[in-house]
């Protein structure tokens, strides 16, 4: 029976994942986006709203912004728990785990991107009537893309990402130093973890107002890189090389005359 239970909760898990990537996609295409995040004409004509004109619209509204985020936190954060799970599961046998205690470490984590994504729909809408990015959630000018390409590229070599990105890496490490048992044990490390997980990717979700919130190839590319730096096997070889990589993109995005 715990085999059926396991592969039932395991399936039910990517269900959700698979789920939340077809409510991106249906939301692209109703906002009239291609995966590239590119405006057809009807979106172009939304693009080029004045904020103030358009309260009505759900890009300029909190309740859809956060339901648009919320769904963007399920779609790429929760494919980066796997390793997370998997330690846990490596634990529930010499360590008294359950599977109430797995599912809430996954409910403890979602929370604290829900909170992420309640708090950057606020910086969008911020944005948006600042005219720093329009109603798509595109940056109206290249040197604010150029800076957050430079900012988060830069943050990849800083204290704060190393100590983020350490227990992000390393799970099981989490575990054993904060271990409860139980589903409100579960909670608990799941909330913690789910702290430091947005300490280490907070970047990759702010960088979709440089290419487009809705850019779905931006969301993949920016799933797939933060699933390999959760790898215990190559993930800390990767992180500093994306600095590398976003700091000369902010290069290209400004302008800079090498690259012109």
């Amino acid at each position: 029976m715990s085999a059926v239970v396991r592969s039932t909760l395991w399936l039910s898990f990517f269900a959700l994942v698979l789920a939340a990537w077809a409510m991106m996609y249906m939301m692209a295409i109703d906002m009239d986006l291609d995966l590239l995040g590119r405006p057809g004409a009807m979106a172009e004509r939304m693009r080029g709203m004045d904020p103030a004109m358009a309260m009505d619209m759900p890009m300029a509204r909190f309740g859809p912004l956060f339901a648009m985020w919320g769904a963007m936190m399920a779609a790429m954060m929760l494919p980066t728990m796997v390793p997370t799970l998997r330690s846990y599961e490596d634990l529930m046998v010499s360590a008294n785990g359950t599977r109430a205690g797995w599912l809430g470490v996954i409910l403890g984590y979602f929370v604290v991107w829900l909170a992420f994504a309640a708090l950057i729909a606020g910086v969008q809408i911020v944005l948006l009537f600042g005219g720093v990015i329009d109603m798509l959630g595109i940056a109206t000018s290249r040197w604010f893309a150029a800076a957050l390409l430079l900012a988060v590229g830069l943050f990849q070599f800083t204290r704060t990402k190393e100590i983020c990105h350490g227990v992000c890496h390393s799970p099981t490490m989490y575990f054993l130093g904060h271990w409860r048992t139980g589903f409100a044990g579960g909670l608990r490390m799941g909330l913690g973890l789910g702290v430091f997980c947005v300490g280490c990717c907070w970047g990759f979700m702010a960088l979709g107002f440089a290419g487009g919130v809705m850019n779905l190839a931006w969301m993949g590319l920016a799933t797939l890189f933060m699933v390999i730096e959760k790898l215990p096997q190559i993930g800390h070889r990767v992180t500093k090389p994306m600095g590398f990589a976003l700091i000369l993109g902010a290069c290209v995005v400004a302008g800079w005359p090498l690259f012109n």
